[in-house]
């Protein structure tokens, strides 16, 4: 059976903040709409399922984020997961100039958990708080320069 990774899917608060954070990051977007009726009840299990979404690429085609904001049932705030939680934990971006990454992230209001580290000299990361609260890990490898 052969098996790929489609899309890694986050709800969100606030679709519009949420897709201007990653276009600006540098994600594409490349497809919207709003989905309700009996296919998404069954799809996702919840019954009345109404939700804008919004599909984002990576500008290397290969990796997909999906961003939805629930409009019913209402969304089920809950506390910004922490790293070291079990469950969904982050999405992670390898960017070529992480410092540029941060100041557009900064201009979103978003910025390391704690600082920017340098692994072994082969990559300086970090993880910040992006939209809504999501975990993201930004990665810059070194050995490319």
């Amino acid at each position: 059976m052969a098996i790929a990774l489609e899309n890694v899917g986050i709800a969100v608060r606030d679709i519009e903040e949420a897709v201007a954070f990653f276009t600006d990051l540098g994600l594409t977007l490349i497809g919207r709409d709003t989905v309700s009726g009996e296919w998404t009840d069954t799809a996702v299990g919840l019954d009345g399922n109404h939700a804008k979404i919004a599909m984002l690429q990576t500008p290397d085609g290969h990796g997909r984020l999906e961003l939805f904001e629930y409009i019913h049932p209402d969304a089920i705030e809950t506390e910004p997961t922490r790293p070291n939680e079990i469950g969904m934990h982050r999405v992670a971006f390898s960017v070529d100039d992480i410092d540029a990454a941060l100041e557009i992230a900064a201009r979103h209001g978003c910025h390391p958990l704690r600082g920017v580290a340098d692994y072994q000299d082969v990559y300086r990361l970090t993880y910040l708080r992006g939209p809504s609260g999501i975990l993201v890990m930004l990665a810059e490898d070194l050995t490319r320069r």
